[in-house]
């Protein structure tokens, strides 16, 4: 309940969070920081560039990787320029405007990424369960449509967040708990009633993120049980280990969203700093995690960034 003697305004801006309880490290804390930054843009933009020139290549589940590069990509460097800045030279203001920009980028780019990974845990459903119908199903027009599809949710479901921000007025405090702006994070600043902004934010999650992560437990069950039936052991191995990067980059990236969400809800008496580490992570993880995953496992792309460091 806010004090009766705060007083309500808009602000116009807002004061990031930097590393409470190690600013002395702070300066050294950003460089392994922009090497994890450095590593998920030559990474995710190696991804990119390998799917789009290689012609062997433009198959739908090479499709979804480029997508979730991209992803990556936008996500990334929405975030991480911002934290660097903050880190190195406290740079901690950020405009009101800039602050619902980049609220609006983490959601939907979150949003986008997690329908993707839908789209491909239903391309390794295909492949494993209907194997004759997998090529006639899933083409690369039905994969771009995907795609176009995931951005699309992605921006309609999670557009009205700062617009709902808009109707909130604020007590004296515009200090976040985060190194950027979160929806849930800028919210907990209002005097007003959130009660709009929970419901929603709340029912925008469970029908994205929740449904999407059923969707692929879902998936995993068929697949499991399609790869028990098959008789030698060495079709079972192969058969699952095509699912295995998806996997890790599933658990990449909904373990971090999980793990913020509990921190945000129910961790109301934790450190300061268990929040913010929650946070980046819950940001850099994915970018840096998904195309090592899928460097390492996928013979194609790792044969061609072989050839292309060869050549120079």
């Amino acid at each position: 309940m806010p004090s009766p003697n705060n007083t309500n305004f808009s602000p116009s801006s807002f004061v990031l969070a930097g590393m409470p309880g190690l600013e002395a490290a702070r300066f050294w804390l950003a460089f392994p920081l922009c090497s994890m930054y450095l590593v998920a843009i030559v990474g995710n933009g190696a991804v990119v560039f390998i799917v789009k020139t290689e012609l062997s290549l433009r198959a739908p589940m090479y499709l979804f990787l480029c997508m979730l590069a991209a992803i990556d990509l936008a996500l990334s460097t929405c975030t991480m320029p911002r934290m660097l800045s903050l880190l190195w030279f406290d740079w901690r203001e950020i405009s009101f405007g800039a602050c619902l920009l980049q609220m609006f980028l983490i959601h939907s780019l979150s949003a986008v990424e997690s329908t993707v990974l839908l789209g491909m845990a239903w391309d390794r459903y295909m492949a494993i369960c209907h194997p004759l119908r997998h090529a006639t199903i899933l083409t690369n027009p039905v994969t771009t449509k995907i795609g176009l599809a995931a951005v699309a949710r992605g921006v309609l479901f999670f557009l009205p967040l700062p617009l709902l921000i808009l109707r909130l007025s604020f007590c004296s405090s515009n200090v976040l708990s985060h190194s950027y702006c979160l929806h849930q994070d800028v919210m907990n600043l209002a005097c007003t009633s959130t009660t709009v902004n929970v419901v929603y934010g709340l029912t925008a999650i469970l029908l994205v993120m929740g449904l999407d992560a059923l969707l692929i437990a879902m998936s995993y069950f068929m697949i499991i049980k399609a790869v028990l039936r098959l008789s030698s052991r060495k079709e079972r191995v192969k058969a699952f280990s095509t699912c295995v990067a998806h996997l890790c980059v599933v658990l990449g990236f909904y373990m971090p969203l999980i793990g913020l969400s509990v921190v945000h809800r129910f961790g109301k008496g934790l450190a300061p700093l268990v929040q913010v580490v929650m946070g980046d992570v819950y940001l850099l993880v994915p970018p840096l995690l998904n195309p090592i995953v899928y460097g390492a496992r996928t013979k194609q792309i790792r044969r061609r960034i072989l050839r292309w460091s060869l050549h120079h």
